[in-house]
């Protein structure tokens, strides 16, 4: 596997970072990767490398506010920016590989923004991976605080109104570590602004999501503490696909792919893929 750097232009002019990784062979597919909120793309080297093995040419960018790319850490400023952003990378995914199926793989925030792209710009996409994917949050954030952040987000749209446990997405005691100590990670506060449009973005989800008619597989671990299966379970009910197939995995945290059974995930995903070539 052949791994490059370089950047695209988002939706606004602005450059945001973004990763290539190349098969040995000629490629026979391509998959495009959304990373989760507060990370960045170079965490994904692994599942690209198994992907790349199996034909697949790789694309991954750091949405903007993360990793190399600029702007306030982990502020995605707009849902509707990062979503677009995500759509530029697709395309040019799309144009550099004329007549090979693209599959779009979104976790966590990353799972959000690539339903919305597939929603609004389904025609170059084949299909879409779903992992740990923040569709919901249900009735656990409650509504006084729901409203003191979109207050905030109006009014102070960088402080801080979260913070992410770093145990909870991996049982593997090295993903933890690796996360913690990686300076690409933003370990602070998660910005009121970036929490106000995600929330937004949840909400419109279950009057959304019956157009969307790809096929679309969601892998989600039953312990995840970050982004729970429960509130998430009536979204993906309401998901339009015809071809629609979701993996429960028993006691998985919420990074199903760096958790100490991801070759297992990994597997799944593509035997799931393969049965669709």
């Amino acid at each position: 596997m052949q791994a490059l750097k370089d950047s695209i232009e988002g939706v606004d002019g602005t450059t945001l970072f973004c990763r290539h990784w190349l098969p040995q062979a000629a490629a026979t597919r391509v998959a495009v990767i959304a990373h989760g909120l507060a990370e960045h793309s170079g965490r994904y080297e692994y599942l690209a490398g198994r992907l790349a093995a199996s034909g697949f040419t790789v694309y991954a960018l750091d949405h903007r506010g993360h990793g190399q790319s600029p702007g306030r850490r982990a502020n995605i400023q707009r849902f509707d920016r990062v979503v677009e952003d995500l759509q530029a990378l697709v395309a040019r995914a799309a144009k550099d590989n004329p007549g090979l199926p693209l599959t779009l793989i979104g976790h966590s925030m990353g799972g959000a923004i690539a339903l919305a792209c597939a929603l609004r710009h389904p025609a170059a996409i084949r299909n879409l991976v779903l992992s740990g994917p923040a569709l919901s949050a249900g009735k656990q954030v409650p509504a006084l605080q729901l409203i003191m952040v979109r207050l905030l987000s109006a009014i102070l749209p960088n402080v801080g109104a979260l913070t992410l446990p770093a145990d909870a997405i991996s049982r593997n005691p090295a993903v933890v570590r690796a996360y913690e100590q990686d300076p690409l990670v933003y370990r602070g506060a998660i910005p009121a602004r970036t929490m106000a449009e995600l929330l937004k973005a949840m909400q419109a989800f279950p009057e959304t999501v019956d157009a969307l008619r790809m096929p679309v597989l969601v892998l989600h671990g039953t312990a995840d503490r970050l982004v729970p299966l429960g509130p998430v379970e009536p979204v993906l009910k309401r998901l339009g696909s015809a071809d629609k197939t979701v993996h429960r995995y028993e006691g998985l945290y919420h990074e199903v792919f760096n958790e100490p059974e991801r070759d297992r995930v990994i597997g799944d995903m593509l035997a799931w893929l393969d049965a669709r070539a």
